[in-house]
């Protein structure tokens, strides 16, 4: 039996590759010719879209997504709530600010919340908390000498280092 399941194996292997060669060759003369594959400048202008905006839609027709040039001139994604109002920036400060990275939640007035930066010379992280406009508290580190500090904002603007300077 043993030598039976062996020859019946090694026969369906053969099998197998002979009929993979025939069916590679034999329709050698029926297939259309292969088109050239396309240059890397063709296909690097195929897969690029430009345009100074591209806009999401929802299914209604609403702008729920934005990408574009700020007022200012630094680039971002700008999204919006269904009410069109924009919510979440995420995006580059004008070159005028050194083009630092940006992410900014905005409240339902539009105005910002919350402000994620890099700062100053050393490009240092910043976190600032607003309400209202205002500034009420910011944390991060100093861009002078890479410190962490913590500052708050009473409602009359009264400033409070609770730790390190600002």
């Amino acid at each position: 039996m043993t030598k039976t399941y062996l020859a019946g194996v090694m026969s369906g292997f053969v099998g197998g590759l002979l009929g993979a060669y025939v069916l590679g060759h034999l329709d050698r003369g029926v297939r259309p010719p292969l088109a050239a594959p396309p240059s890397v400048s063709t296909m690097h202008q195929q897969d690029v879209v430009s345009a100074s905006r591209i806009r999401l839609l929802d299914p209604s027709g609403k702008a729920r997504a934005e990408l574009a040039m700020s007022q200012g001139g630094g680039p971002g994604l700008f999204f919006y709530d269904t009410k069109g109002r924009n919510r979440l920036v995420v995006g580059l400060y004008p070159p005028p600010e050194s083009e630092y990275p940006l992410l900014v939640l905005n409240d339902s007035q539009e105005l910002a919340a919350g402000i994620f930066r890099l700062f100053g010379g050393h490009e240092t992280p910043v976190l600032v908390l607003k309400h209202k406009g205002q500034d009420r508290s910011i944390y991060g580190l100093n861009p002078a000498s890479t410190d962490p500090f913590l500052t708050n904002y009473a409602r009359d603007q009264k400033k409070t280092d609770v730790f390190g300077n600002y």
